[in-house]
């Protein structure tokens, strides 16, 4: 089984942007929620993923994640995706032995900023950058399906 181990967090300065590579647009919405998982179609830059995520709180969550051509991408959520759409420019920062992803979020998440970090397991110890406030790991308001159905601006 696909299995994602991430830490979120949100951001307590901008001092990140000095180190910041790889800027990308994110646009992503969000086709089913079955209560179980959710599925998600995902275009970045000029390519496109197809993703089911395991719907529960925490860093574990299974997660199975496909490419599929950019215009098919694009119809899926054309066609598919109810709704509010996920805008989001994504950075990429290193800081010890992780690279951080940085999303800055656009529309009507407009004014939220989150840092993520992958781990190869739970109770991996990582090296926290200062620029790094709350963790939100456990708070699903910050997970990218919540922030479809209640956006930032109507927090």
């Amino acid at each position: 089984m696909g299995t994602e181990i991430e830490r979120k967090f949100l951001i307590g300065s901008d001092v990140w942007r000095a180190d910041a590579t790889d800027p990308v647009e994110i646009i992503q919405g969000y086709i089913a929620e079955t209560g179980l998982c959710s599925i998600r179609v995902r275009i970045a830059g000029d390519r496109a993923w197809l993703n089911l995520k395991e719907m529960k709180l925490g860093a574990r969550r299974g997660e199975f994640e496909y490419e599929v051509p950019a215009e098919e991408g694009r119809d899926m959520l054309r066609l598919f995706c109810d709704g509010d759409l996920i805008e989001k420019t994504r950075h990429r920062v290193r800081h010890g032995d992780h690279v951080w992803e940085i999303d800055e979020f656009a529309g009507s998440n407009l004014g939220l900023t989150v840092a993520e970090v992958e781990l190869g397991t739970e109770d991996e110890i990582i090296d926290l950058p200062a620029w790094v406030g709350e963790e939100v790991t456990d708070d699903s308001r910050y997970y990218n399906i919540k922030l479809v159905e209640t956006p930032y601006s109507e927090w």
